[in-house]
């Protein structure tokens, strides 16, 4: 078994400990001499597994809403304990590691292996999906090396949801009502709806849980489509219809959950600077000029 291979299994059981005893991260230590001794043998890599086990432990919280924002049906405390190490292990890895030294799929790869060795019979797929999510927010570094498994896009089933550009009139402007991303991007307003629900009265649902606001839903403004991962589907398209919804100016109150780290209003000329998803720069640019049409 090659070192650093061997070096992340010793360190996952020590998550994996950690994690499911609700052990103090001082404790870790020991447990991981512990696990060294037991199953690190000499070809153990104590540099890097104490590298490892500390980057984790360090970034934890941050990693802990990335999960969120890549697997939102699924809170941390309904994953598997030993996939919600992997995870947390392969995303720091995939996120802070020195891509020089563990390249992006190599971070991938070596997180599946684990999935597929420790987990049960789906970790590897949901593992996969999760990381691949994350992989292509980051812009598919190294993305011509020979790595992740796709499937054809056409070939997932269908999820559907709804979101809104929410806007609301102050001091005779516009303002938008936007949501940031632990991703670091401005974004709108979407979640699931049920099947049995129209668009508009699940989108309406959606910006009262989301954002604690009370909105009348108007008219489309567009689509979009992605993939993300479930832990027991896997992967699935994320098929997103966008509403106009009007709103009293009123304070925001953010759900803190699914990645999402803050929310605010803005200016409609405040927004040309903001850090928007390539996707969603069509959508925002259509409600805005339905705004200024309506305004003229």
């Amino acid at each position: 078994m090659a070192n650093r291979h061997l070096a992340r299994s010793v360190v996952l059981q020590t998550l994996f400990e950690w994690d499911t005893t609700h052990a103090s991260e001082k404790d870790t230590q020991t447990i991981l001499a512990r696990n060294i001794a037991e199953f690190g043998g000499g070809d153990a890599d104590q540099p890097f597994i104490d590298n490892l086990l500390s980057g984790v432990l360090a970034k934890r919280s941050d990693i802990d809403l990335v999960i969120e924002k890549a697997a939102p049906e699924w809170p941390l405390e309904r994953i598997a304990p030993i996939d919600r190490n992997i995870l947390r292990l392969g995303l720091y890895e995939l996120l802070f590691a020195d891509r020089a030294q563990v390249p992006a799929k190599v971070a991938i790869n070596e997180a599946i292996e684990l999935a597929k060795t420790f987990g049960g019979d789906s970790s590897g797929r949901f593992i996969n999906g999760v990381l691949g999510a994350v992989y292509k927010e980051l812009g598919e570094p190294g993305k011509d090396e020979q790595g992740i498994k796709k499937t054809k896009r056409e070939d997932l089933p269908v999820e559907k949801m709804g979101g809104a550009i929410v806007y609301a009139t102050h001091n005779g402007q516009y303002y938008l009502a936007l949501v940031h991303d632990v991703f670091g991007h401005w974004t709108l307003s979407k979640g699931h709806i049920e099947e049995d629900m129209t668009l508009e009265v699940g989108i309406a649902r959606v910006i009262k849980e989301e954002l604690g606001l009370t909105a009348t839903i108007g008219t489309k403004v567009g689509e979009n489509e992605y993939v993300a991962s479930h832990p027991e589907r896997g992967r699935v398209r994320k098929h997103v219809w966008f509403f106009l919804a009007s709103s009293s100016f009123e304070p925001i109150v953010l759900k803190k959950s699914g990645g999402l780290d803050d929310a605010k209003w803005f200016r409609l000329q405040d927004i040309i600077d903001l850090n928007f998803y390539d996707d969603m720069l069509p959508i925002v640019t259509v409600a805005v000029q339905k705004l200024l049409d309506a305004y003229a």
